[in-house]
């Protein structure tokens, strides 16, 4: 809620908090920025609240604002060596919202999602990403396997991420070249048409005995290893 306000990329017409709670830096913040910005805050019962609040766990405080921002995916290749993290078929909101939120970390500079078959930026996707879908800048598209396409013919590299491919994550260069990092669900992993697709397909090397990373936390540790090879030495 409170990087809503201070990102000062969408809309905010109007927040509730839910009165009688326990004082807090977080909602006094939220109170004193949303003030700034002329933005009404209404004080509301709880049980309003939790009518309103389309996720569980709320914490007392919820917005309306307008929907986020998409661009092009040719506005995506535009920045400065891209690093892009490609979504095909993540269901998971909280899976997606934890990828969202490495995706920040990491310097991701934009994100691929399908119109289809996918989860939306849900609530439950915002709460998860504690912030960081206010700073990403987000592109939809009509199926991943033609983006993926149109990313090898732009000079990227697209790498498919897979717990059974042979490839290492970390024998690959990720730090010459745009890089798009592909993930798929949580269940069935990347489509067929996707993975043949991406240049390379690659596993994360674990210890154990059964796999262990789930979608989120395996985006999270290649996103870093990009991040990582982007700001060694050349």
């Amino acid at each position: 809620m409170l990087e809503l306000l201070r990102a000062k990329r969408r809309t905010v017409q109007r927040i509730l908090i839910a009165e009688a709670q326990d004082a807090s830096d977080v909602l006094d913040a939220i109170e004193f920025e949303a003030q700034r910005q002329r933005v009404l805050v209404q004080l509301v019962s709880m049980a309003r609240l939790d009518r309103e609040a389309k996720t569980e766990g709320h914490q007392g405080v919820m917005a309306f604002a307008a929907a986020l921002p998409t661009v092009s995916l040719d506005d995506l290749l535009g920045v400065k060596r891209p690093f892009l993290l490609v979504c095909d078929g993540v269901t998971d909101p909280r899976n997606l919202g934890a990828m969202l939120r490495s995706a920040d970390g990491a310097g991701v500079t934009g994100v691929i999602v399908p119109r289809h078959r996918s989860a939306r930026i849900s609530p439950s996707v915002t709460k998860t990403a504690a912030g960081a879908i206010e700073y990403l800048t987000f592109c939809d598209v009509g199926g991943i396997p033609t983006t993926i396409d149109q990313l090898n013919r732009a000079g990227v590299l697209t790498v498919g991420l897979a717990e059974d491919a042979k490839s290492s994550l970390y024998a690959v260069d990720l730090g010459s070249s745009p890089v798009a990092l592909v993930v798929g669900g949580e269940e069935k992993g990347l489509s067929s048409l996707t993975r043949k697709r991406c240049a390379t397909v690659v596993s994360i090397p674990q210890l154990g005995r059964i796999s262990s990373l789930n979608a989120g936390v395996a985006v999270s540790v290649a996103a870093f290893e990009v991040a990582r090879q982007r700001r060694a030495p050349k």
